[in-house]
C-alpha cells in the first residue's frame, strides 16, 4: 500500500466517522426501538445499512458526472461540499443537532410513529445524509482517475458501515459505557479533524476556480 493510499484511506475513515456518526445513529436506534425485540433491531438495522450503502455508491459512481452534466465544475463541488462539510463540523463541535447528520425534530417525531424505521429516518437521513453523501462525492472527485485511491475510499465507506451496524445492534451498551459526556468528547474531536479538512476543501477550490489569479 502506497502513502498516498493508506493517507486517502484514514481520510476518508475519518470523514465517513464524522458525517455518518455511528455513535449518534446509535442513540437514536436505540431509541425508537424500545419497543422491538433483538430479533427485530437486528433485521432493521440489516436492512437500513444495506439501503444507505446503495444510495451512498450510487453517489459515489455517478455523483460527479451528474454534477458535470449540470455544468457544476470540480472548483464549485469542492467549494460547495466544503462549506457544507464546515457548518456539519461547527454543529459538531458544538454538540448542535442539525439535519446534516441527524434528523430534525419534526422527523425525529414523524419516525416515532412508524413501525418499520429502515428506510426513514435510519438509511435516510441519518446514515445516507446530505454530510455523508456530499463528503463522498467530494472524496472520489478528488481521486481523478485514479481507482486505487477510488476503491480506498469505498473500503473505508463499507468500514464505517460496518462499524455503524455493530453500534446499531449495541446502541443500548454504548450508551451505558460512553455516556452523554463520553459520546459529546467524541463528536467534538471529529468535529474538528471534519473543520480542518472542510476549510482545505474551500482553499482548493477557490485555488482551482482561478479566482485568485485574475
Amino acid at each position: 500500500m502506497t502513502p498516498l493510499i493508506y493517507e486517502t484511506g484514514i481520510l476518508a475513515l475519518a470523514t465517513f466517522f464524522a458525517t455518518i456518526a455511528p455513535f449518534d445513529i446509535a442513540a437514536v436506534f436505540a431509541a425508537l426501538t424500545t419497543k422491538h425485540g433483538f430479533r427485530s433491531k437486528c433485521s432493521i438495522a440489516i436492512k437500513g445499512i444495506l439501503i444507505a450503502a446503495v444510495i451512498l455508491l450510487i453517489f459515489a459512481l455517478t455523483g460527479e458526472k451528474l454534477l458535470s452534466s449540470f455544468g457544476i465544475s470540480l472548483a464549485a463541488l469542492r467549494t460547495a461540499g466544503g462549506i457544507l462539510l464546515l457548518l456539519i463540523g461547527i454543529d459538531m463541535v458544538f454538540v448542535r443537532s442539525s439535519g446534516g447528520i441527524s434528523t430534525t425534530t419534526d422527523e425525529t417525531a414523524e419516525a416515532e410513529t412508524r413501525q418499520d424505521i429502515a428506510v426513514f429516518p435510519l438509511a435516510m437521513p441519518l446514515i445516507a445524509g446530505p454530510g455523508s453523501m456530499g463528503a463522498i462525492v467530494l472524496l472520489m472527485a478528488n481521486t481523478g482517475d485514479d481507482l486505487s485511491l477510488k476503491v480506498a475510499i469505498i473500503g473505508a465507506l463499507l468500514m464505517i458501515l460496518v462499524l455503524t451496524f455493530i453500534s446499531l445492534l449495541l446502541a443500548t451498551q454504548i450508551q451505558r459505557i460512553l455516556g452523554v459526556t463520553g459520546m459529546h468528547v467524541i463528536s467534538r474531536v471529529f468535529g474538528v479533524i471534519l473543520t480542518a479538512l472542510a476549510v482545505q476543501f474551500i482553499f482548493d477550490g477557490i485555488a482551482q476556480s482561478g479566482m485568485l489569479t485574475r
